[in-house]
């Protein structure tokens, strides 16, 4: 990601202070979580953003040898509730991995999960639930028995 500037970040607060104000007023999502995820995900994990709306993946991570493709996913919750589950995840479209960046209170990141392409995959694909199956998307929970933590690092 480049370098971002002071008022990207400033104007990254001031979205996540205000989705937290309209949930508390409505009781409803704004609807930026995946927007801050793939914000924090660059920031964090040091990943360059691609264009918005390039189909099937939302960032690049560069290693010694490629350019890795990464579908980004958030999930916010408000204390005391359960992560629910992950958006659908796009296999039609060329990616190697899938980053769940997990937020809370403040739409701070609380954990980045990683998962490669085969095993979601592997999961989506196995025989057993409609969501899983039709609509591409499983829970939290199943997502980071596949994933490896990598966020907060000192955690692995």
């Amino acid at each position: 990601m480049k370098s971002s500037t002071r008022s990207e970040i400033a104007i990254l607060e001031e979205v996540k202070s205000l989705a937290v104000e309209y949930y508390q007023l409505t009781g409803k999502p704004l609807g930026v979580t995946g927007e801050i995820a793939e914000m924090e995900a660059a920031r964090l994990l040091d990943l360059e953003l691609a264009e918005a709306r390039t189909p099937g993946f939302d960032a690049y991570r560069t290693t010694t040898d490629r350019k890795e493709k990464i579908q980004i996913k958030g999930r916010w919750k408000n204390d005391g509730a359960s992560w629910g589950r992950v958006s659908k995840i796009n296999t039609d479209q060329e990616f190697d991995a899938v980053q769940l960046v997990l937020l809370q209170g403040n739409y701070e990141v609380f954990e980045i999960w990683e998962a490669t392409r085969d095993d979601i995959i592997e999961r989506l694909n196995a025989p057993g639930s409609k969501a899983r199956n039709e609509r591409r998307s499983m829970g939290v929970s199943q997502f980071k028995s596949i994933a490896d933590l990598v966020w907060p690092c000192h955690a692995l």
